[in-house]
């Protein structure tokens, strides 16, 4: 591809086209429920762990995926073709136009998707371990016998690899929603860390997206809000880092409080607003 100069207009008008958001929160507090507050017509949910229940009647179109062999598939459809990649390996021109003509019902209906729902990246990379275990990397080359750090290493190339796919993505919003997990140390010291497997691509996933946002319950404490998990009646988003809760965040817009109400579509709309002036 050529090189060029993007002008100031057009480096605004596609931040406006596009966000990247991974969403964690603890198992039962409604991630799944937030793709109600997106336009249904304009958003497209992969399901990765057959959780659409709680949204049965949303109207909008999802894709269920069982095996990270199609999760790489739908990436490559939503993310295009990777000038980079290896002529015979994934998000290449052949392995895009291969996928073109085999689900040309897929790619017209993508085309006409704003927004990505990736539900979750918990699944995704439990997918990927399994599908890392089948791989000539993941065995010894002396021996033949499993090899669980070639494995895990697979698994962290091909699972970032696909993050950063997504994340260049024209004209795409992509969000990803996980599970948050409560880990205490032999200190019994308290931290909140997204469930993924695999340590890597759960330590870049953060450097990679715009947003890092948790969802948790809170209970009123006053002006504020007091961090009540399992007891607390208000669903809020924590969208900043250095929260007094020591929860997950991080603000490249500059533009969101703390916290917010679980509503995407006005998150969105917040984050992409014009600056005046």
């Amino acid at each position: 591809m050529a090189l060029r100069i993007v002008s100031a207009d057009e480096r605004l008008s596609a931040a406006g086209a596009k966000t990247t958001m991974a969403i964690f929160g603890p198992s039962g507090v409604g991630k799944t429920s937030l793709l109600k507050s997106l336009p249904p017509a304009e958003t497209l949910c992969i399901d990765l762990e057959a959780g659409m229940k709680s949204v049965q009647d949303w109207p909008g179109d999802s894709i269920p995926v069982r095996t990270f062999a199609d999760a790489l598939d739908i990436g490559c459809l939503v993310g295009g073709v990777n000038p980079s990649a290896d002529p015979s390996g994934f998000f290449s021109e052949a392995h895009y136009q291969h996928l073109r003509e085999s689900y040309p019902d897929l790619v017209q209906m993508i085309a006409g998707k704003r927004i990505i729902f990736v539900d979750s990246i918990t699944d995704l990379t439990r997918q990927a371990m399994a599908w890392a275990k089948t791989r000539p990397e993941a065995f010894s080359d002396k021996t033949g016998k499993p090899d669980t750090r070639g494995a895990y290493g697979l698994l962290a190339r091909e699972v970032i690899g696909l993050l950063k796919h997504l994340q260049h993505a024209q004209a795409k919003t992509v969000i990803f929603v996980g599970i948050l997990e409560r880990v205490t140390d032999e200190f019994n010291r308290t931290t909140w860390q997204p469930q993924m497997e695999g340590g890597k691509a759960g330590r870049e996933l953060p450097g990679i997206v715009d947003q890092v946002i948790t969802m948790s319950l809170f209970a009123r404490d006053g002006d504020g809000w007091r961090h009540e998990p399992e007891r607390g009646e208000d669903r809020r988003l924590v969208c900043r880092a250095g929260n007094p809760w020591g929860l997950p965040a991080k603000d490249r817009s500059g533009r969101l409080d703390v916290t917010e109400p679980p509503d995407l579509g006005a998150l969105l709309s917040k984050i992409n607003a014009t600056r005046k002036g």
